[in-house]
């Protein structure tokens, strides 16, 4: 499996829970195992969406500052 993501949400300047939800729905639409590349804004974006898709079940790759913003690597969850 590699950590490379297969798709990107830039979801810079969307407020919470908006940006959870896209998240999600975007996640919901990817293959088990795939990645997510998310970009999230400082404050409630970044505490609130890895927090909410942990509690979903998937796993939080990585989380980075870039630039003024934070990307976060998601691996959606494998079904049982």
């Amino acid at each position: 499996m590699t950590d490379q993501p297969n798709a990107e949400l830039d979801l810079r300047g969307v407020i919470c829970p908006y940006n959870f939800v896209k998240t999600k729905l975007k996640l919901e639409a990817m293959e088990q195992g795939e990645v997510l590349s998310v970009l999230l804004d400082d404050g409630d974006p970044i505490k609130n969406v890895p927090r909410s898709v942990s509690n979903e079940g998937h796993t939080i790759v990585s989380q980075d500052r870039v630039e003024g913003f934070h990307r976060v690597l998601i691996r959606r969850r494998e079904e049982e």
